[in-house]
This record gives structure tokens, C-alpha cells and sequence, in this order.
């Protein structure tokens, strides 16, 4: 049972967590190349417009994807909590009855996305000129969301198990396929938006399906036998009871960066395109937290699971600190190189002056975003649902009245929208600090 899987209650807490987040990270970086690869081709070879068409969908698009990667998400904490544990048996049964209810949701809720699209583009005030691109990319994506969603089932079923190699491989592939396919279809044969999401969708099969066919060749516990064919009820509650608030947390979210979309759209292309642009960037900015939080998520359920509470505190203290490097290293890099950054996606010297000034001053919020993900990494880890929907709640309550106060009430225009989002970050990071502490002072965290 040691191919292919790792054991983290045991051994040195920063090895573990910096040995798994590397293959997570450049994994991560990899699939934000798809959205970036998106955004630089349609931006350079189509125009402004396209790329804000792009742009437009990111968060009615995450919406819909976070839907259903958050159960897959709860599920992969189960998974790690049971080999920690060294439950076998539960973990097979777990990966069949998470793999089963990521079988349904995303046919569900993409049906629903393929249907509501335009309405909730002109719910968000989406530009006339580039709404019929807009509605067409969301489609489909909604129409691919059954892929993405069992890759990244797949993808957090091995990394629950200390994999997170296996899935970097697949990956690299299907986004050098995704950038190919991107250069055919809109440089060679001018599909435009089009073109760019069937060479997103195609790529993403070729990761579902590469990663399901390793996966049950090469890691033990997806080696299944009839008997791990159990729709259990107990076990798929279980799931949902951890999933659906991650869901609705991630759900949450995107409601919040829809409601931030249409105070950006309001002010036309140009803002449109410049937002789009820094988001693209700011998506690859989460991404060493993000495999942060994800390692420490492993890393805390495994160690939970053996019921090694000290070594789960451990983890945490010496993630913060990981975090903070990074922290400093990359607010160097926004404010000196912003300018050069986002003129990678666009031309127009407008929309680079605007971006460069964004990123200038979400750079300052950088720590506060490194620590939602590292408190949301031990608490996930722990299986603190409760926190996951709380904290989705408190990012809503930010994007729905900072960015309207920033940029009417106190006349920042649309460099509000910037200041607004490091705020959130700011809010958000403070109450989970609190909630991590909460755990700690009450000894909610116990021995089970």
C-alpha cells in the first residue's frame, strides 16, 4: 500500500507540506494556464472586446465549477482523515460514494448554467457588445463541467492519499493540448470565443479521463473490488455534510465576484478589460496559497485522522511561515513589474496603466490573503464545515457593500474596485485568524 500514496503522520511536518505542495503548485500554475492562455490568445489575435467577453464569465463560470468541486473537496478530507487512520476499507468506500454523487452534481448544475446564462449576464450588466460572446463561452463551459469536475474529483481523491504528483503529470498534458488547440482554432481558423472554449473543453476530457484510466492502474486504493461497490448512505452524508458547505462556501464566493463584476462592467470595456487582465494575474498569485492550504489540508486530515493534534498545530505554525516569504517575495514582484505583467494580455496602454495600478495595490493585501487559505487549510483539514460556510458569508457581506461604498460614496471610481478586493481579503483573513483561534483557545480540537 506505500506505492503511489504518502503517510504525513510521521516525519518532519515542513517536508511534508513543501514536498506535497511543489507538484500541487505547478499544477495548479498549469491549469490557471488554461483561463490565461484563454485571456492572452483572444486578447492579442481577437481584440479588447473578446478578452472582456472572457473576462466577463470568470465568475458565473467559478460559480458553477465550485458547485461541484466542493464536494469533491469534502470527500477528499474524508479520504485523508481514513488513511490516517488506516481504515482501508472506508477509504475505498469513500472514493466509490464521492466518485458516484460527482457523477450527478455536475450534470445537474451545468444543465441549469447552459439554460440561465444570458439572464444572469444581463443580470450583471454585462456590455451589449459583448454579451452574445459572453453567454456563448459560459455554455460552454457549463457543457464541459462533467469533465472538469471528475478531474478534479480524481485529483483530490490522490491527494488526499499524499499523491500529488500523478495529477501534475495528466495536467501539463492537457494544457499544452488546451494552448495548441487555443492557437488553432482562433489564430488558424478564427473561431474566436468559440474556438477558445472547445479547445478548454477538449483539453479538460483528456485530463479526466488520462487521470481516472492512471489512477486505477497504478494507486492501490482505487484498485477496487465488487464489495467497495457500496452506495452507502451513512458515507455519502457524511460527504454532503462536509461537501455542501465547502460548496456553498466556494458558491458564496462566486456570488460576491459577480456582484464586484457588475460594479466593474458598469464602468465599460476598457475597466472591463484591465479587471479582466489583473484577475488572470491575481488567479496565479492564489496559487502558492492556494497548494498551501491544500498541503496543510492533507497534512492536518491524515495527522486528525491518527488523532496527532500536536503535529496538526505544528503544521500550522510552520505554513505561516512558508506563507509569509512567499508573501514578500511576490509584493516585490507586483509593485516593480505590474506594468510589464499585464501587458502580456493587452496592448492597449489604457487598459495596462489601469491593471498596473490594480495590482499595485492588491499587492498590499497579499498576507491577509495567505492567511485564509492557511487557517482554511487546518480547519478543512479538521473537518470544520461550520467555518467554510462562515467564512463564504463574510466575503459576500464584503463584495456586496465595499465595492459600491469605494467607488460612489467615496468618489474612488474604478480604482475602488481594486481597494475594495484587498479589503475583502483583509475582512475575510481576520475572521478566519479568529476562528483557528477560537479552536485553539476553547480545545474544540480534541482527542477523538
Amino acid at each position: 500500500m506505500k506505492n503511489h500514496v504518502t503517510d504525513m503522520t510521521t516525519g518532519s511536518p515542513v517536508r511534508h507540506i513543501i514536498l506535497f505542495a511543489i507538484p500541487a503548485l505547478i499544477g495548479n500554475v498549469f491549469q490557471q494556464i488554461y483561463n490565461i492562455a484563454d485571456s492572452v490568445i483572444v486578447g492579442r489575435f481577437v481584440g479588447a472586446n473578446a478578452l472582456a467577453a472572457v473576462g466577463a464569465t470568470a465568475s458565473v463560470t467559478f460559480m458553477f465549477f465550485a458547485l461541484c468541486n466542493g464536494i469533491g473537496s469534502g470527500g477528499g478530507i474524508i479520504v485523508s482523515q481514513y488513511y490516517g487512520a488506516h481504515e482501508d476499507d472506508k477509504v475505498r468506500n469513500c472514493i466509490v460514494n464521492t466518485g458516484f454523487i460527482m457523477l450527478i452534481v455536475p450534470v445537474l448544475f451545468g444543465t441549469l448554467g447552459f439554460c440561465v446564462a444570458p439572464s444572469l449576464l444581463r443580470l450583471l450588466q454585462t456590455p451589449l457588445e459583448i454579451l452574445p460572446d459572453a453567454a456563448l463561452y459560459i455554455r460552454f463551459m457549463c457543457a464541459g463541467l462533467l469533465f472538469v469536475s471528475l478531474y478534479n474529483y480524481l485529483a483530490s481523491m490522490l491527494r488526499a492519499l499524499g499523491d500529488s504528483r500523478s495529477p501534475l503529470y495528466f495536467l501539463i498534458v492537457s494544457t499544452i493540448i488546451n494552448v495548441f488547440l487555443d492557437i488553432l482554432f482562433v489564430y488558424k481558423f478564427g473561431l474566436g470565443v468559440k474556438g477558445v472554449a472547445m479547445a478548454t473543453i477538449i483539453s479538460q476530457f483528456t485530463a479526466a479521463v488520462s487521470c481516472g484510466i492512471y489512477a486505477c492502474k497504478v494507486n492501490p486504493y482505487f484498485k477496487l473490488k465488487k464489495s467497495d461497490f457500496n452506495i452507502s448512505f451513512k458515507m455519502s452524508y457524511k460527504i454532503i455534510r462536509l461537501g455542501v458547505p465547502m460548496s456553498l462556501q466556494f458558491a458564496l464566493i462566486a456570488i460576491s465576484s459577480m456582484a464586484l463584476q457588475r460594479v466593474v462592467n458598469s464602468y465599460g470595456t476598457v475597466v472591463v478589460a484591465a479587471f479582466t487582465a489583473t484577475n488572470r494575474i491575481e488567479q496565479l498569485i492564489h496559487q502558492p496559497y492556494t497548494t498551501l492550504g491544500a498541503s496543510l489540508a492533507t497534512y492536518c486530515g491524515q495527522n486528525y485522522g491518527a488523532n496527532k493534534i500536536d503535529r496538526v498545530y505544528s503544521g500550522y505554525r510552520k505554513s505561516l511561515l512558508i506563507m509569509s516569504i512567499l508573501t514578500a517575495v511576490m509584493v516585490v514582484v507586483m509593485q516593480f513589474g505590474g506594468g510589464a505583467i499585464t501587458s502580456l494580455f493587452v496592448t492597449d496602454p489604457d487598459v495596462v496603466a489601469l491593471g498596473a495600478l490594480g495590482l499595485r495595490i492588491n499587492s498590499l493585501f497579499y498576507f491577509a490573503l495567505g492567511m485564509i487559505y492557511v487557517v482554511r487549510g487546518i480547519l478543512t483539514g479538521i473537518g470544520d464545515a461550520f467555518f467554510a460556510l462562515f467564512n463564504g458569508i463574510v466575503e459576500v457581506i464584503g463584495r456586496f457593500t465595499l465595492p459600491l461604498f469605494l467607488t460612489s460614496y467615496l468618489g474612488m471610481g474604478a480604482t475602488g474596485i481594486w481597494v475594495s478586493t484587498g479589503l475583502v481579503w483583509l475582512l475575510s483573513g481576520g475572521t478566519a485568524w479568529m476562528r483557528y483561534y477560537s479552536h485553539k483557545r476553547k480545545d474544540i480540537i480534541k482527542q477523538r
